[in-house]
């Protein structure tokens, strides 16, 4: 086994505990903490593929941005602990969501032994995009859209902050 490999794994088994965290755990604080984990892990997994520019966008929109979102709704609804799934779901329909459960998790094991990976290409070297061509195109071709996009986000953070200053002066 290369180091590669064991880089792949280590990194994998982050994203399915940080995915199981955000799912099981009974703090929704922490369920977004874990959200962070697991999208900084599949961040991982775009700098083991050689697409490091993915793996940029996903810390800083997913991981950095998205997160905070999420924090700042949970913040400003007041959301404080919420229903663990593993111990609320003692009804009838446990055993057949644990039944289509298997059954999703076998196709998907089938399918993916069953796959030709070498038909598909999967063993072609991938040509990255030159960093200096992507933002050439977005701050040439789409320089508009792009500082419209930043308008809306400064918009929505005067927002944010308006209504948490709201809540406060009552």
């Amino acid at each position: 086994m290369s180091y590669e490999e064991v880089i792949f794994y280590f990194v994998a088994a982050l994203t399915v505990l940080g995915a199981l965290g955000v799912v099981l755990a009974r703090n929704a604080v922490h369920s977004a903490l874990f959200l962070i984990l697991a999208l900084l892990a599949v961040a991982g997994v775009f700098i083991l593929l050689s697409a490091e520019f993915l793996a940029i966008v996903q810390v800083l929109i997913y991981g950095g941005a998205v997160t905070i979102l999420i924090l700042f709704v949970m913040m400003l609804t007041r959301v404080r602990d919420t229903p663990s799934a593993a111990g609320e779901l003692d009804g009838p329909q446990r055993p057949f969501a644990a039944l289509a459960a298997g059954a999703f998790l076998a196709i998907s094991v089938l399918a993916a032994l069953a796959t030709d990976w070498e038909a598909l290409g999967a063993t072609e070297e991938i040509n990255p995009v030159p960093f200096e061509e992507l933002g050439e195109a977005l701050f040439r071709n789409w320089a508009a859209p792009f500082e419209v996009a930043s308008l809306v986000l400064l918009v929505a953070l005067i927002g944010a902050i308006v209504l948490a200053r709201h809540e406060e002066g009552e």
